[in-house]
């Protein structure tokens, strides 16, 4: 039966800001049994596959074995990727929704730049991350009333002040929610080994954040955990998009040039293709 407007939660600026505050010092399994009592099957956890997310799903899973779990599989996830999700399924019996980039946007995008058209330039980079990651994520959220994310402020300096419940408005204004909010890495990996969660292969190798195969690489020590992000960039933001709108700075107005390109189809007369 189709959704109608009546069954959908949607809760406004005042309102989120007053349970942001409410919320800020619960713990992260009272935060996602909010969620799931008041959003019901249209709330849905987004996983990286990587450690927040699993141990949110394990959290959440132990609250209802029924949550919608859902990830964004961008065509270039490593094997070991692949691997954890059959391991979630079978140790959760949890079906992962996987959502997948627009067919077509893919190949306008690899057939005009490229397959490795991130290596050329940021603007490039992002515009992989917004037809692979970003615009899938688009169209999965428009069916949802709230998103669960396991971003940490430890994370990045762009994530240091993000609220445990918030109103996206990048995503027409539906809830998002970042439970582990004031976790750190130790928090994490605690819970990891108290709860026996199954963890991806590639942590064990020196991944300190996992994405795609061709953008992630083990970090060294001292090294930011995000340093493996993108690592041939110099001054961007080690950000792709689906959480926070980029200040992408110099390259902003090319990357509006290739979006436009690919997402709508159009000639390349106005793409730089190459530029830097």
């Amino acid at each position: 039966m189709a959704e109608t407007a009546e069954q959908r939660v949607l809760l406004d600026d005042y309102e989120v800001g007053e349970l942001a505050v409410e919320f800020d010092d619960r713990p992260a399994e009272e935060i996602v049994a909010w969620a799931i009592e008041r959003f019901g099957h249209r709330l849905a956890i987004c996983s990286s596959l990587q450690a927040e997310s699993v141990v949110l799903l394990d959290m959440a899973w132990r609250i209802d074995p029924q949550v919608r779990v859902f990830t964004v599989d961008t065509g270039r996830m490593p094997q070991e990727t692949h691997v954890l999700i059959d391991r979630i399924r079978d140790r959760y019996g949890v079906q992962i929704e996987v959502v997948h980039p627009d067919a077509e946007e893919l190949s306008r995008m690899t057939t005009r730049y490229g397959s490795n058209l991130f290596y050329e330039s940021v603007a490039k980079r992002l515009l992989c991350c917004e037809v692979r990651k970003v615009e899938p994520l688009k169209r999965k959220l428009a069916e949802l009333d709230a998103w669960v994310t396991g971003l940490r402020r430890e994370h990045w300096p762009t994530r240091s002040n993000i609220r445990k419940i918030d109103i996206d408005h990048d995503h027409d204004g539906i809830v998002k929610l970042n439970p582990l909010a004031d976790w750190i890495h130790d928090d994490v990996w605690t819970y990891i080994r108290d709860h026996d969660v199954p963890s991806h292969d590639l942590y064990a190798q020196g991944y300190t954040s996992i994405s795609c195969t061709c953008c992630t690489r083990p970090t060294k020590p001292g090294e930011d955990p995000r340093a493996g992000r993108w690592w041939w960039e110099k001054g961007a933001p080690k950000e792709c998009g689906m959480h926070c709108s980029l200040e992408t700075g110099g390259f902003e107005h090319e990357l509006d040039a290739l979006l436009d390109d690919v997402l709508r189809g159009k000639a390349p007369e106005t793409a730089k293709a190459g530029s830097d």
